[in-house]
């Protein structure tokens, strides 16, 4: 661990955290409880069945992060989310993806499966899940996509008390024929009171947008010229109309309005090879977050103005020694500055011998 002062434009100090996981790392993501600031849920990208999930924090009195736990998952994660809970009322949760939806009870103590989702009981055989959304409004609800062209909406519970402990189960809520291949991403949107409303976007190349009041039908936002797999897709946190979203092997990264459909508001095509991730920052409508893979570039754009702005010229650009992607911005700041997670696909590093070039 190490902290790394970089000079921004403005004098200031930044400084860049590093923490080395013994493995690759794949899933990683924020928690946002109030009570436990700059704490990390990550997990391994190892080729085989046993995997793992470390849970660290930051100490503020030494700088370095420190490991709070490590437990078993069975394969990587394809992605981690702790309980959006941000008033710290609800029990200390972080939620993983893989061959199975399980949420997991984190303590001082120790970390424990809470319960499995598993929505086919009468088969042996699962269909991995390629990635997942937790409700931000409504911390009961989850929703799931899979390689079997369905995404399923769970429901949580907080059941009777054992003990001092709520113990926590989950339910079917619905499950729909989302795509007509592969379902590679799913993200509930803050629109129509940030419940009910969500997108997902699959191998057949096309954005769909569902309402949970009316599943009877579904909206095409967009459908890709060449019926690409659409591989991401991430909603604008400030203004609920816009959203991003990138096909495989592709170097830019499509801003999409829903009240227009089908059609492109602007194209991000800064990348000299192919996206591999994307964020929208949580304190602003008009910056968004893009990461690159062969030429290791992360690009910060500003995209005010996004109705009628057909290239967006980036305000920041990080150049790294290693491959990465993007995973979330925090929704907190540290030291007067916004902080970024990011995640590495071909190295055990995170956050490792960064170059800032800052255009402004």
């Amino acid at each position: 661990m190490a902290m790394i002062p970089v000079a921004g434009a403005s004098g200031k100090r930044k400084e860049i955290y590093k923490y080395d996981a013994p493995w690759t790392i794949y899933g990683m993501n924020w928690s946002v409880r109030p009570d436990k600031r700059f704490r990390l849920a990550l997990g391994s990208f190892v080729e085989e069945y046993n995997n793992k999930v470390q849970i660290i924090y930051l100490d503020e009195d030494t700088g370095d992060f420190v490991v709070k736990a490590t437990f078993d998952h069975p394969y990587p994660t394809t992605k981690i989310i702790w309980i959006p809970d941000s008033k710290g009322v609800y029990p200390d949760l972080v939620a993983t993806s893989g061959d199975y939806l399980r949420v997991w009870r984190v303590s001082d103590s120790d970390v424990r499966l809470e319960c499995l989702l598993n929505n086919n009981k009468n088969s042996d055989f699962c269909a991995p899940l390629t990635s997942f959304d937790w409700n931000e409004v409504d911390p009961n609800l989850l929703g799931t996509s899979s390689i079997d062209t369905t995404c399923t909406i769970w429901g949580l519970e907080t059941g009777q008390v054992l003990g001092r402990v709520n113990m926590v189960s989950g339910h079917v809520k619905t499950q729909l024929i989302a795509h007509d291949k592969e379902v590679y991403d799913i993200a509930f949107s803050r629109a129509g009171g940030g419940r009910d409303m969500f997108a997902s976007v699959g191998a057949d190349g096309s954005v769909r947008m569902f309402d949970l009041r009316h599943l009877e039908h579904s909206t095409i936002i967009y459908e890709d010229p060449q019926h690409s797999p659409l591989l991401r897709l991430s909603w604008n946190k400030q203004d609920p109309n816009y959203l991003a979203t990138f096909s495989l092997d592709a170097m830019e990264v499509i801003i999409l309005d829903v009240r227009v459909p089908c059609t492109p508001v602007a194209r991000l095509n800064n990348h000299r090879a192919c996206v591999n991730g994307i964020a929208w920052a949580p304190h602003s409508s008009c910056h968004i977050c893009t990461a690159g893979n062969m030429n290791k570039q992360k690009f910060i754009k500003e995209v005010q103005g996004i109705h009628v702005v057909p290239c967006v010229t980036p305000v920041l650009v990080i150049h790294a020694y290693s491959l990465y992607c993007i995973r979330q911005f925090a929704s907190f700041s540290f030291h007067g500055i916004q902080k970024l997670e990011t995640q590495t696909v071909m190295t055990e590093k995170i956050l490792s011998a960064l170059k800032l070039d800052e255009t402004l």
